[in-house]
């Protein structure tokens, strides 16, 4: 499995994600955990939940309104089988739950607020991912 290294795309991304994460903060104090905002949609609380929807809105856009600002369509291809991605979005859910956050949360927020916790779940989730990565392309 080969994958394209991308520098200049990654470094527009995580300027992008660090620019809403700022302007969630100094907006509304809140921080931008992604699994917290999507997992409080459901929460049964309408006027408190209009935001998160528009959160959600605007994560789902934002591909089609990049590629409509730029022209630029990044190219992807998904090369595992949709039982796969299930279970890993199920396993994401669940380790996000129990690690009370996710990357956004966590690695982007957590640790730029030099939360200990944000830092040792950061390792955490890079560890795994390692340990996955390793998993699916040598053992699997």
């Amino acid at each position: 499995m080969e994958t394209e290294f991308t520098p200049i795309m990654s470094l527009m991304g995580g300027i992008l994600i660090g620019l809403s994460a700022i302007l969630m903060m100094a907006s509304s104090g809140r921080i931008t955990g992604v699994s917290g905002i999507l997992g409080g949609l459901f929460s049964f609380a309408p006027f408190t939940n209009l935001w998160r929807l528009a959160f959600v809105v605007g994560v789902i856009l934002s591909p089609f309104i990049f590629r409509k600002a730029t022209g630029i369509t990044p190219e992807y291809h998904v090369s595992s089988d949709v039982v796969i991605l299930i279970v890993g979005g199920l396993l994401v859910g669940l380790g996000t739950v129990l690690g009370s956050g996710c990357t956004s949360g966590h690695g982007v927020c957590g640790m730029a607020r030099l939360s200990k916790r944000s830092f040792f779940a950061t390792a955490l989730f890079m560890l795994s991912a390692i340990v996955t990565v390793y998993v699916m392309r040598h053992v699997i």
